[in-house]
């Protein structure tokens, strides 16, 4: 049986019908027209940098938070973190829950700084704060994490997803003699779509195809959640029927202590999982060095908030995202679980097309059996738009950071606004192609993907937070102790790997960071290089004293009582349940909070700073009433959420 017939017989056997095919076509042609019509030069002028790599700065809130989550939400998530939810449960909610908390305080405290400095890229920051060595190993190093990392996990994710979906895994094509496999087709045609809009039109053309791409992604994803529900409830029951009967199996009688319903996870329980999502730490824990890190200091996310039309555009648009965020885990990790509920009732669904045999198969697996004929359409459609619009996003800030930190910096320095954008167009197709000759080796034979994203890309987060979180809030920060932490992320990374691989990666990267930070303060503090500056105002000099003993105060308590704890082990039952749900992920969160209180106080009171410290500034930490309404909201969410489902 040739390759041809095979591919015939899978789409004919998959549950497609043409009118889904239809609905993913007419998707992707508005899609790319949409993409095509929003790059073209206005007025018959060329575009200008601003206006390739910043959209010119006229992105509105609804486009900045929209993008965002276009941006974030992939085969990543549809894929890999349903492929979690199927193998762990919701616990790896953790991550999308604690990014909407992580948005408010980088749209509080971050944002409005790199927006006030006229940010292009986050290298671009550390030249100017620092030297040009910090920026050019952080432009390399994000090149590599967007390459290799980044492009070829939701390229393959994303091909892996569609194989699933039509049942064409394993096959393959002749093309000039030559067999080549559907997965690197599906690969090269998504990098294809996102390429011919993002590379021609910028970030222009990105940010508002975004805007109607998380309306599918989203739409889409909840509609495959109520239906998987609906078929788990059986024939006359509801979506809410379903969730009940799901979440009843896996919390009562021989499944008390399954771990699928738990946000934190008892190690006793599950030590797989816990592996992956070790208890209180995915609150306290490395998570805020992976949300700080990719939501603050990631080109290719934050980019979109550089491109507001102001200050208070960018901040409302963080909070819109936020919100958005914490539908995610209904969207792609409930469905997951839905799955593994299926998984031990097969006689219940034994009549099924197909099989999951990793766990990344299970989203695919769902739209494939249980989403009807049209709304399967448009759920392939809502996949299809979270990979290209994360792709196109990767495309757009590979080229940026290219060209305006390494280009335009070290090769040519007079070079026009047409020069800065051909040269941008020409990276991005070299990152599509290498990215597609890399994808198969590197990503070959994972169970599941998500956590080899976390993982790798927690490799340079603690320095990135560490170099970037000091540098714009501390005066102190000196260029010799970014340069060394720089040097030093990655191989601390390795080295804990291999010495303590047993150990959840979660807690390496928060022991990684603790060493970091304390040599970063260190070395500053014993720095010669120096400036004498003036204390700030008596208002503002009591506020930031207050805001230090404060958080100073707390994450010294935090620390000392996770000591005790971990001290004690199984000396009473308390401490035996703490020690299960990793307390010591207080000891990190101590001193990610007790960090805050050290530059406060020494802001306030220190004549002495890094001769290219940033202007302390408290009215940029501001924010209009209704930010304070949207931070409540999400953060009273998010406690609920704990509540319920702890």
């Amino acid at each position: 049986m040739d390759s041809q017939l095979s591919f015939t017989e899978a789409i004919s056997q998959s549950g497609f019908e043409t009118i889904d095919f239809i609905i993913l076509v007419v998707y992707i042609i508005l899609l790319v027209s949409l993409g095509m019509f929003l790059s073209r030069d206005k007025d018959g002028k060329g575009k200008s940098a601003s206006d390739y790599f910043l959209a010119g700065n006229t992105l509105t809130w609804w486009a900045v938070g929209a993008s965002l989550i276009a941006a974030n939400i992939s085969a990543e998530q549809f894929i890999g973190m349903s492929g979690t939810g199927y193998a762990d449960g919701i616990a790896i909610a953790a991550y999308e829950v604690m990014a909407a908390v992580t948005l408010v305080v980088i749209g509080k405290f971050l944002l409005p700084v790199m927006i006030e400095r006229k940010i292009f890229t986050i290298p671009q920051f550390l030249r100017e704060r620092y030297n040009d060595g910090v920026g050019l190993a952080f432009s390399i190093l994000w090149l590599f994490l967007y390459v290799f990392v980044n492009l070829t996990s939701v390229a393959w994710l994303g091909a892996l997803a569609i194989e699933q979906i039509l049942g064409l895994q394993g096959l393959a094509v002749s093309i000039g003699g030559m067999e080549v496999s559907m997965r690197m087709i599906i690969i090269i045609a998504l990098f294809l779509i996102a390429g011919i809009y993002s590379i021609y039109g910028g970030l222009a053309s990105v940010a508002w195809t975004d805007v109607m791409q998380v309306t599918f992604l989203v739409g889409g994803g909840l509609v495959t959640a109520y239906f998987a529900l609906c078929s788990v409830a059986g024939d006359d029951g509801s979506f809410i029927d379903g969730f009940n009967k799901v979440y009843t199996f896996l919390t009562t009688g021989d499944h008390a202590t399954d771990s699928h319903f738990h946000l934190v996870i008892q190690k006793s329980y599950n030590e797989s999982a816990f592996a992956n999502v070790p208890g209180i730490a995915a609150i306290v824990g490395g998570v805020w060095l992976t949300n700080l890190g990719y939501w603050g200091f990631n080109q290719y996310i934050i980019q979109k908030g550089l491109a507001a039309k102001s200050i208070d555009e960018a901040k409302k648009g963080l909070v819109f995202a936020g919100f958005l965020k914490i539908l995610i885990p209904f969207i792609v990790v409930l469905p997951g679980i839905c799955a593994y509920y299926m998984s031990l009732n097969q006689e219940q669904f034994a009549h099924l097309q197909g099989s999951i045999n990793v766990a990344d198969d299970a989203y695919p697996w769902l739209i494939r059996n249980f989403t009807p004929t049209g709304i399967k359409g448009l759920s392939f459609a809502a996949l299809t738009a979270a990979i290209i619009s994360s792709l196109a996003s990767m495309f757009n800030s590979t080229s940026t950071l290219f060209t305006m930190d390494i280009y335009k910096k070290y090769i040519n320095k007079n070079a026009s606004d047409k020069v800065l954008v051909n040269v941008g167009r020409i990276v991005a197709v070299s990152a599509l192609i290498i990215a597609a000759i890399a994808v198969k080796p590197l990503l070959g034979g994972l169970d599941q993907a998500f956590q080899y994203i976390q993982e790798y890309s927690g490799f340079i987060y603690p320095g990135i937070i560490t170099v970037f979180g000091l540098g714009l809030l501390w005066k102190r920060a000196s260029s010799t102790a970014a340069v060394w932490t720089a040097i030093l992320t990655i191989p601390m990374g390795v080295l804990f790997k291999v010495f303590l691989p047993d150990v959840a990666f979660q807690f390496r990267a928060g022991y990684i960071f603790i060493i970091l930070v304390s040599f970063f303060i260190l070395v500053s503090y014993f720095d010669k290089k120096y400036v004498s500056v003036e204390q700030p105002s008596g208002q503002d000099q009591k506020a930031m004293l207050k805001w230090s003993k404060i958080l100073g105060g707390a994450g010294i308590t935090m620390i000392i009582i996770a000591l005790i704890v971990v001290t004690m082990g199984n000396a009473t039952d308390l401490t035996t349940y703490l020690n299960d749900i990793g307390f010591q992920a207080f000891i990190f969160f101590g001193v990610l909070v007790g960090c805050n209180g050290i530059w406060l106080y020494s802001n306030s009171k220190d004549k002495k700073a890094d001769p290219k410290a940033l202007p302390v500034d408290l009215s940029l930490f501001k924010t209009t009433r209704g930010y304070t309404y949207g931070t409540i909201g999400i953060c009273t969410i998010t406690i609920l959420l704990y509540a319920l489902l702890w």
